[in-house]
């Protein structure tokens, strides 16, 4: 493990989970527990359970579940360590690494730190110095004041050749390998280092945890590109970032929708709207960016402007795919604005109507649309060509009745009939089809009576109840292997308890997305009294007695020609005997 479990468990006792919940949804008090309005489906009743004792929540809607870490992990995107590390750093608590570990992220932070070093370089520049007053007037006339240009870390690159490369390696002392693999300096034919930007407005561009890992660049005057992106390095992926996501993923899930703007500008205007924006770093729109997204929503609107190139920035990225699992729709705006017009003009209104479930169009309708208005519809063998073009974008839909909604749409739009148009689609998806299809997963199997008596047993010992210490099973009482492997996972640590006592299953199933412990999870949560130990062990004790009965039955009446049975005999009437008794308790 990266880091000591010592340090993991104060962690873990220094977090509130009901604050942290409180932080992405709605909650209530409901007993014991809390309930919330789960932030990983669609609710408005609050269905997920949130227990601050024990440290765990379970959605009885969608069926997430675990403990504050991967809380954090799933509302923001994260993965274990990382989400370890904010709360760490929420806490005020020093994490201990093992010296493999330190060895491995010692380029990532020392990268880090040379990003980090740079923005409060171009920062402080922006702020102060006499050659960036032209980038302040221009701010200043995009309503950027100080709040604005300090919560984004606004900078400013001066013209000179070398003032950031000074600044590191003179004031920060950074190697110049780091400044260069950061993509903050390149050589030049000479071996020479100089400044990678210069005389631009900088935008930070932060990563998921919010570290600093590289810039968008605008230019002000002179030659070049009006946009300059920092390269790809080991720590800046453009296809792996989104800009402004660090500081809009909570209020993504808060609201139920991201919006994808053009630029950098963009999305500051617009997150001064109150509404979740992000803008790729200087790449297409596209499947890996979405991949972000889906962490965090599942309704994605894209505003760009309203304009062809706008317009075709909607569609690139998608030409060969439709993402199934989400809303992904396209928001209508007035000719030759975007989203940071209406923001900076005020016209607030406007644009959340615009983003809204009413007003924005599925990207599929979209791309039909556009498709559509390239061919002459009044014509017969234009007609034909639009209708095949359209159909293969539709076949593409994984969904059937989504196709067919779909082939309706054409079918009025064109004027051709419904079976038409759905014969169209199907040869379309049949050109497109793997030769192996996909099989359909198998349905989970129901419960049945002995699968909820140890369930039921399960949720005696996750509660140390002191009942269980007159009536206790083995694990080869459990029939079911996901209760044999519960069972194993849970009885040595109330061992040790006092009955009465429960468990602090966050240490040890907190955070793990097995099946296993995802049962436990639920049914830790779930809040109806709990059963009688003596009936519930009698019961599943019968069951055990039958399994073993059936098993003697079997190897007495097999053939073994000179072989003893007296044993087995022996044994299956005192086990008949017993499951009788146990009837009779009845």
């Amino acid at each position: 493990m990266a880091y000591q479990r010592e340090d993991i468990e104060r962690v873990r006792a220094a977090t509130n989970l009901v604050e942290l919940v409180g932080e992405v949804t709605k909650v209530k008090k409901s007993g014991r527990n809390v309930m919330a309005v789960c932030p990983f489906h669609q609710e408005k009743t609050p269905s997920m359970s949130v227990d601050a004792a024990r440290g765990l929540y379970h959605c009885f809607g969608c069926g997430e579940s675990g403990d504050l870490f991967r809380f954090v992990e799933q509302t923001q995107g994260l993965g274990f360590g990382d989400a370890l590390e904010l709360l760490a750093r929420r806490a005020g608590i020093q994490l201990r690494l093992d010296p493999k570990e330190k060895q491995r992220r010692g380029e990532r932070e020392r990268l880090i730190e040379a990003v980090g070093a740079a923005v409060d370089f171009y920062h402080e520049r922006l702020r102060k110095a006499d050659d960036a007053g032209a980038a302040r007037s221009y701010l200043r006339g995009r309503g950027y004041d100080a709040d604005v240009v300090e919560r984004f870390q606004l900078g400013y690159s001066p013209d000179g050749f070398t003032g950031l490369y000074d600044y590191l390696r003179g004031e920060v002392k950074v190697p110049d390998k780091i400044m260069e693999t950061a993509g903050l300096v390149a050589r030049n034919k000479r071996g020479r280092m100089y400044d990678r930007f210069r005389g631009r407005i900088m935008f930070p561009i932060f990563d998921l945890r919010g570290d600093p890992v590289g810039f968008g660049a605008r230019l002000l005057d002179g030659d070049g590109p009006k946009y300059l992106n920092s390269p790809e390095t080991p720590v800046y992926r453009k296809s792996q970032l989104l800009y402004g996501l660090n500081w809009a993923k909570s209020e993504m899930v808060r609201q139920g929708v991201a919006v994808v703007v053009e630029g950098y500008t963009d999305v500051i205007a617009v997150h001064q709207a109150a509404i979740p924006a992000v803008a790729t770093c200087g790449t297409a729109f596209g499947e890996s960016h979405l991949d972000l997204l889906r962490r965090f929503t599942e309704r994605v609107v894209l505003a760009f402007d309203a304009d062809e190139a706008g317009t075709g920035a909607a569609l690139r990225g998608f030409e060969h795919s439709v993402p199934g699992d989400l809303d992904l729709r396209v928001a209508p705006l007035p000719e030759g604005r975007d989203p940071g017009d209406l923001a900076e003009s005020g016209d607030l209104d406007l644009l959340k109507q615009a983003v809204s479930p009413e007003s924005s169009v599925p990207l599929l309708q979209f791309r039909l649309e556009r498709e559509l208005d390239q061919h002459r519809l009044d014509e017969p063998e234009a007609r034909g060509r639009a209708v095949r073009a359209a159909a293969a974008i539709v076949a593409r839909h994984p969904d059937a009745v989504t196709r067919h909604e779909y082939a309706v749409f054409l079918s009025r739009k064109t004027g051709v009939d419904l079976p038409v148009i759905e014969q169209a689609v199907r040869r379309a998806a049949q050109a497109s089809r793997s030769p192996e299809p996909e099989r359909a997963a198998a349905p989970d199997r129901p419960l049945t009576g002995r699968d909820r008596a140890e369930q039921e047993y399960l949720r005696l010992m996750l509660a140390n109840h002191p009942g269980l210490a007159d009536h206790d099973l083995e694990a080869t009482a459990f029939s079911a292997p996901a209760h044999r492997t519960a069972y194993e996972m849970i009885a040595p640590v109330v061992a040790d308890l006092e009955a009465g006592t429960a468990p602090a299953l966050g240490s040890v199933i907190g955070d793990d997305p097995g099946e296993v412990a995802t049962l436990l999870r639920r049914l830790a949560m779930e809040n109806r009294p709990l059963a009688a130990p003596a009936e519930l062990v009698r019961r599943i004790t019968i069951w055990q007695i039958e399994d073993r009965i059936k098993q003697l039955q079997s190897e007495l009446s097999a053939d073994a020609p000179g072989r003893d049975r007296s044993h087995e005999t022996g044994e299956l009437l005192g086990l008949l005997e017993r499951k009788q008794q146990l009837l009779s308790e009845d």
